[in-house]
Formats: structure tokens, sequence, C-alpha cells
């Protein structure tokens, strides 16, 4: 079995054709999927989606591009992640690319995604873009290797990755890991300990190589599963193996599927 450690369903493109997204998820071997909350006020969506079908999980969380967006105080988040669909906090962290002038307010509504955390002892779904100092030092200072996490989308070099890794973070590896010039991401894919890896989607953004430009789906994860087995000499099916363990290891409130 193939998980999707994260995907966007409610978002337009996927939202509206989900029947289609999840029978592709089933004729490619995809059991599980997680759909990560963003914001606030489109937070019901996604728990609908983790409601209605017992392949899609749930996250919650306020993403940092979300400037205007409700302000998650820590008390929200911890009531809002009491659903037992809901399996971690997030997305969070810190984005320096749409964000150039670095606010202070970005960095405070990540402080209280991991305070939240904590309290209510579910691991944290992370994003970093061009702030790998930044989000590595405030995961340290705020204890987050308390209950551990993802770094989502990875595409950091190996030195970045030796320090997520020693905080006890698992790193997830999406479509760009299939980009002929994404020579980076693909020599941290093979070198990341196999126990602590994740793969991911983010659809429907990144597809991978065979569909790039076009709309992501959570059953293209296989292809990062083949790609990542290429880099590391290893059979797709052994890289499934692993990371839907892996999956479960971290979301530790998921439950597996009995089919897998």
């Amino acid at each position: 079995m193939l998980v999707d450690s994260h995907c966007h369903l409610d978002f337009p493109g996927l939202a509206e054709r989900l029947p289609e997204v999840l029978q592709a998820m089933q004729d490619n071997g995809v059991g599980l999927t997680l759909c990560i909350g963003v914001n606030l006020e489109d937070f019901h969506q996604v728990l609908a989606l983790a409601e209605r079908d017992p392949r899609i999980l749930a996250t919650v969380g306020v993403h940092p591009e979300y400037g205007e967006a409700e302000e998650p105080t820590i008390e929200r988040l911890v009531e809002l992640a009491a659903h037992p669909r809901v399996v971690a906090i997030g997305e969070t962290g810190l984005d320096y690319y749409w964000q150039k002038d670095k606010p202070e307010w970005q960095r405070q509504r990540f402080r209280n995604h991991i305070a939240a955390a904590r309290q209510c002892d579910k691991p944290l779904v992370v994003h970093s873009r061009d702030s790998a100092a930044d989000t590595l030092r405030i995961l340290r200072e705020e204890g987050a290797d308390a209950v551990g996490g993802v770094m989502h989308c990875f595409t950091e070099d190996w030195e970045t990755a030796r320090v997520a890794l020693d905080l006890g973070f698992y790193l997830s590896f999406s479509g760009i890991v299939t980009f002929k010039n994404a020579a980076i991401v693909k020599d941290v894919a093979a070198r990341c300990p196999l126990d602590r890896m994740l793969i991911e989607t983010d659809s429907p953004y990144l597809a991978p190589a065979p569909f790039r430009g076009k709309a992501n789906q959570p059953a293209y994860v296989r292809y990062v599963a083949e790609e990542i087995a290429r880099l590391r000499g290893l059979t797709a099916t052994e890289v499934a193996r692993a990371t839907s363990d892996n999956f479960f290891s971290l979301f530790r409130h998921a439950q597996r599927p009995a089919t897998s």
C-alpha cells in the first residue's frame, strides 16, 4: 500500500472530481491520503472529507502564506485537533519567498502551532521555503522534538536534512524528486534513512515528471516511490512498504486501513 502524506483534496481541481480521484487512488494502490489544512476558514471542508471517507485523514493549521487568514490561537488549534480524524498540526512553518520582509507574526504563528502540537501530542507538518535556518532554530527552541513531525516537500541540501533528522523529524519527498534538474533533492532522497522518509504529492501541485505541468493527484504518489526506488536500488514495493510504515509511526493517531 502507498500513502500520500500531503495533499489538498479540498482545492479546486480535485474537490469537484473527488469520486474520480479516489478511484484513481484505488487503481494505483494508494490506500490513504492526508488532506492538509491551510487556514481555519476552510478547515470544515477538510474535516468533512476525512469524516466522509476512511481513506482520507486531516490536519489543522494555518499556512504561512495566508497572511490575512484568521489567526490561530493555541487553544483553538488544540480544540480542533481533538477530532479523531485530525492526526497532525499544520501546515505551518515559515515562508520567506513570499514574505521577503520576514515578518515576526509569521514566526509567532509558527511557535503557536508548535505549542499546540505539544499540548495535543500530535506531530507537525512543516512548510519551509527560503527559511531553513529560522525554521530549524524555532523548532529547536520550542521543543518540537517532543512531538516530532515532517519537513514537507523537502528541497534543502543534505546538511539541512541532517539537522532536521537529528531533531527527530521525517523528510517527505514530492514529485520534485522526479524532475531532471532536481539533483539536490535526488541526493537527499538517496541518503535519507529509509525509516525516516515519507512520500507525498502536494496535489494539485508539483505533478511528477510524466505529468509535469498538469494537475497532480494522490494516485501519482506511485511515481515518487518509483523514482526513490531507482535512486536507492530498491523495488517500488519496498519503498511503498517502508514509507507507509513510517507514516503510521509518525502520525501515531492514524489508524491503518484494515486492507493494508
